[in-house]
This record gives structure tokens, sequence and C-alpha cells, in this order.
């Protein structure tokens, strides 16, 4: 090389600790995310991508000299919010993710799970809204594990382009042939946050595959149900998350399971009442082994499933009955439940597919404001694994705030009143962001 380049600008890229004045950010009513009461009168003391204090507003003047002081009187702040259930490359489109992480981050959102597409993009795009090039949550992405009989699905040959589905290192085929590992050790160095079991393998390949993943100190996600394993098998081989609560009905199959593509029927009736005893069982030995359920609720009342056939659309009304139930039985029984989507709104709407969420789990699963802004920020960055990193307004954690003119505990459609975000220090306005956009859509 003839020379150091400086390399790609990064205009979002968060403050260094120490370089810069301390910003406190005054006169907020808080909601810190620990399950503590919202405190009004609040001051956040941040320094460079780090919250150095949270304090009464009487108590930061001797923390603020020197500082930049921002006044949000009257206004309201939450830990950033989190979206548990992303897919930003299926099939890889960059223009489409940059623009779906520039509105996630302009809405409040500090944090995704990209849960499995190719990673190829994934680790460019985590490392561009990490280092600052591109405006964005972080993103936390996990390397996929099946059956080989799943790789025949169109989305495997969308995220191995150039490539063999199930021979690449995010998204491997398994059997019980397989070194496991090597396949763990290739999955761990595609940078991925974590392991994502997905369909066609049985209790023991799981509950190996789990057991080395955990072994080399990476997490495991899972769909509720994985084919032939039932759900309470995945619970058993000790996986950290599982997604998709309408999978956990499962449990409660009269048929063997046997494949993905081929799931049996499920007694409907009987589990739409949410007191299914199966379901209770299950869900007290997630709740005991601190297993996160990220539900995807909402998805089946959502755009992605409207269709022009009465079938499709009874099929969805039918699903979305039970996701309503499934999920406030888990909610009863204690389990914690991460607010995930799997899908994302049109482009030209105004705000990501989480705020319509953080509704459906309010208004239709019957679960408070205050539990649901919970799985939106907390307990959103465990089933991420960093919430000892974000997740909570605490001293020494990162700077990830969300700002609203009126309070989302009083009325989750307020999560629209968004008017500031701040990650790892980072300013990100939201009136900035909707004077680009065109009239129709602020």
């Amino acid at each position: 090389m003839t020379g150091d380049s400086a390399g790609a600008a990064t205009p979002y890229a968060p403050p260094e600790r120490g370089t810069g004045p301390t910003v406190v950010y005054r006169g907020v009513t808080l909601f810190d995310g620990t399950g503590s009461p919202p405190r009004t009168g609040m001051s956040i003391v941040v320094d460079g991508p780090l919250i150095r204090a949270v304090v009464p507003d009487a108590e930061a003047d001797a923390l603020a000299e020197g500082a930049e002081v921002v006044d949000l009187n009257g206004q309201f702040v939450t830990p950033g919010l989190f979206d548990a259930h992303q897919h930003l490359a299926t099939p890889p489109d960059r223009p489409t993710a940059e623009a779906v992480l520039d509105r996630l981050v302009h809405s409040g959102v500090t944090g995704i799970r990209d849960m499995a597409d190719d990673l190829r993009q994934i680790g460019d795009l985590a490392r561009a809204t990490r280092v600052g090039e591109i405006a964005g949550p972080d993103i936390h992405y996990a390397a996929l594990m099946a059956g080989p009989g799943f790789f025949d699905d169109p989305r495997t040959h969308q995220v191995s382009q150039g490539a063999v589905p199930g021979e690449v290192p995010w998204m491997q085929a398994v059997t019980e042939a397989t070194d496991l590992p090597l396949a763990v050790a290739l999955a761990r160095g595609t940078y991925a946050s974590a392991i994502k079991v997905y369909a066609d393998l049985d209790a023991g390949l799981v509950a190996a595959i789990t057991a080395e993943a955990h072994r080399q100190g990476i997490p495991v996600w899972a769909h509720a149900a994985v084919f032939p394993a039932a759900p309470g098998e995945v619970v058993e081989a000790g996986v950290d998350a599982v997604s998709h609560v309408t999978l956990l009905a499962h449990e409660a199959a009269t048929q063997p399971l046997t494949s993905y593509k081929d799931k049996p029927p499920v007694d409907h009736s009987a589990l739409v009442t949410g007191e299914d005893q199966r379901l209770e069982k299950l869900f007290a030995r997630m709740r005991e082994q601190g297993v996160v359920l990220d539900a995807t609720a909402g998805l089946y009342a959502s755009r992605e499933f409207a269709s022009d056939d009465p079938e499709v659309n009874e099929r969805a009304a039918r699903n979305n009955e039970l996701a309503i139930a499934l999920t406030a039985q888990a909610h009863r029984a204690g389990v914690e439940i991460a607010t995930g989507t799997d899908y994302e709104t049109p482009p030209e709407e105004p705000f990501p597919a989480l705020y319509e969420e953080l509704a459906f789990l309010v208004r239709r699963c019957g679960i408070p404001e205050r539990d649901v802004l919970r799985s939106a920020t907390l307990i959103g960055a465990r089933s991420a694994g960093v919430d000892d990193l974000t997740g909570s307004v605490q001293a020494g954690k990162l700077a990830d705030l969300a700002v609203f003119a009126r309070d989302p505990l009083a009325d989750i459609d307020h999560l629209r009143t968004i008017t500031l975000t701040v990650k790892r220090g980072r300013r990100f306005s939201r009136s900035a962001y909707a004077e680009a956009l065109p009239q129709e859509k602020r």
C-alpha cells in the first residue's frame, strides 16, 4: 500500500467518551425499563456513548458544569426500543435495508435481532450502523442451522446466492454425522450473535447443537417447534429464546410432528381458551429457565397476510385468534416476552411494524402498557443477550434512549409522538427525518 486511506465517512458515529462535552437531558418523566415506576423531574447525564448518571434534576447541576444541556421538559423517556425479529436481507437489497434501518432508528429503535439472512450483507450493515457510516440501530444477527430437508426452501437460495444452500457458514445443514464443534465455530466466524435452530431437527440434535453452542459461548435462538422436535423438547434442550407463539400450539399436538413442511393440525377450539394445561406446564418451564418468547403476536393481523383468497384469510384469522390467546396465557404465566415483528410496514409508511406489534400486545392480548414497554426494551435486549449493555436507563449502560412528546404508558399510540432517539450517545432527531419525507408521509 502506498498510503493510508481515511475510509468511508461516518456521519452517524457515536461520540467517544471523554472527548467532548457531557450531555445532560433534563426535565423528563423517565420509564427506565427496570420495573420501577416512572419518575418525574429526572436528568440523564451522558458521557460519549455511555450513561454516567440518572438523577433528579436538582442533583444534576453539580454534574452539568461545562456540559451541554438538552431541555426535555415535559417529555417522556424510555430505553431505546428493540425489534426482536427482523429479516433485512432475504434476499439482499441494500437500499431497502438502509431505508428500513433509517426509519427504525428515527422511530426510537436502537437494537434489532436479525433472525437469519444473507450474513454477507447483514455483517456489513451491522458494521456500518455500529461505526456510523449509515443511520440505524445496532444489529444482532443469527447464523442458521436446520435439517437437510429444509434447504429446498426458496429463501435459502435467496440468502446463499453464488453458493450452495446448507453449505455456507451462515446457513448450515446438520445431520447426525455433522462435526458440531466445527459447525458452531464456522457460524461464530460470521460474527453472529447466536445460532438459530430452525427446522427438521429431532430433539437429540437440537440438544446437541445447543450444548455445543453454549460450550463455545454463543446463545441459541430457536423456532418454538423445530419439527420433529416439539416445543417442550426445544425448551428442554436449553435454548435461550424461542420464536413464534403459534408454534407453541404443537405442544398439544394430537398427531406426531414430522417435518416443517408437514405440520399437523392443532385443536384450535381447545387452545383459544388460553387455559390448556399442557401449554401451562410449558410456560412454567420457560419461566423457570428464563427462556424468552419472541411472540411475533401481531404477524397474522398484519398486511403480510392480507389476501383476496377467502381460505387464506380464514386461516390467518384462526392463527390470529391463537396468537392472542397463547400470548396472553404466556404473559399471565410470567414468561418474558420480547417484541418481534417478522415483517415490516411498507416504505411509504412513516413508522415501523414494531409500533403495530406493541399496540397489538396492548389492545388484543390485554397486556398492560408498562409490561409491553418493558418487553420492547429490557426484554428485547435480553433476547439478544445484551441486557448487560442496554435495555434500561442506568448508569454504566449505553446511552440508548427514546424520547416522546406524550406518555406511551397512557396510550401506546403515543409512540407516534417520538421526537428524538439517542443511540450510543448519538442524537437522531425525528423532525429532521420527517422533513426529509414526502409531505404525505409526515
